[in-house]
């Protein structure tokens, strides 16, 4: 089973980094071929808005996000890491979610048409590391990712998120939390 891992962490071996990791053993262990795509190594210009994906379903701007859409469509798990940003994700992680406005509407006229053929198994998962421990930090985060993995034609998975993660290298210090992120890249698999 193909998963597509993206991390938006513009910091590489930080702790979002090192927790995907951790995640993508599980999944690896339970039978999935893993992509890993670092996005901040991407071109991905900001969604423009202009509504050229509105009648196509194909975005009109060229640059790397052309060669993501077949990588999302043949995916059966697409997951998504980034560090909270003032209780978000990353600007190179909203980028790219952004930009799935073509995906999202792909799906509407594929609807229209009676072509859409919805995929219960495909299924998106979120995670995410914070710096602070607030109440609501990851709200913002898996509601993006929420309609994210929408427009992708996925069903929400659900999220590994961890709170506390101040300093370089904490996540790598937390044994037990990446033991069940491990587990929970295996269950993401079922």
């Amino acid at each position: 089973m193909k998963v597509l891992a993206l991390i938006g962490s513009p910091r590489k071996k930080g702790n979002t980094e090192t927790l995907l990791r951790a995640v993508l053993q599980g999944a690896e262990a339970a039978g999935g071929e893993i992509a890993l795509i670092r996005l901040c190594d991407l071109h991905i210009q900001p969604c423009i808005g202009c509504g050229g994906c509105d009648k196509t379903g194909e975005c009109v701007l060229q640059d790397d996000m052309q060669a993501m859409y077949p990588k999302i469509l043949e995916s059966q798990r697409v997951i998504l890491a980034s560090p909270i940003y003032f209780y978000g994700i990353t600007a190179q992680a909203k980028g790219f979610v952004d930009r799935c406005q073509a995906l999202w509407n792909r799906k509407r006229l594929l609807t229209e048409k009676g072509e859409w053929r919805k995929d219960p198994t495909r299924k998106g998962f979120l995670v995410t590391v914070s710096a602070t421990h607030g109440e609501r930090v990851f709200e913002g985060a898996i509601l993006t990712a929420k309609y994210a993995f929408d427009a992708m034609g996925m069903a929400y998975g659900g999220e590994f998120a961890v709170k506390g993660m101040d300093g370089r290298g904490d996540m790598a210090k937390d044994a037990a939390t990446l033991a069940r992120a491990e587990e929970a890249g295996r269950k993401f698999m079922d």
